[in-house]
């Protein structure tokens, strides 16, 4: 590719304000390297969220069954279906965690 096509191009990214300087430094570098491994898409590491189960939900923020319910209830802790079930729920494990450490402040 042309230097001045390059040129043209990092121009209109510059205008562009939705590109952060670093993306736009980063297109400008495929299009001179072609295709390359900076050419590949960025990827986020997976993180992966463990649901727990409703008694053990209870365990960790020592309280009853009831209160657990309660909390879902009310929204202060975000039910999840189980996939598979009807019925059965879950919370995720940094929801319980992140309600206790807002419990001790």
């Amino acid at each position: 590719m042309l230097v001045t096509t390059i040129e043209l191009l990092r121009a209109g990214l510059k205008a562009d304000p939705t590109i952060t300087p670093a993306k736009r430094a980063r297109l400008v570098a495929m299009l001179r390297n072609g295709d390359d491994e900076s050419l590949k898409p960025e990827t986020a590491p997976v993180v992966r969220q463990r649901c727990i189960r409703r008694d053990e939900a209870a365990r960790l923020l020592a309280v009853s069954l009831r209160t657990v319910d309660k909390l879902a209830a009310s929204g202060i802790l975000k039910k999840l279906k189980l996939p598979g079930r009807t019925r059965s729920c879950g919370f995720l494990e940094s929801d319980v965690l992140a309600l206790i450490a807002r419990s001790k402040r």
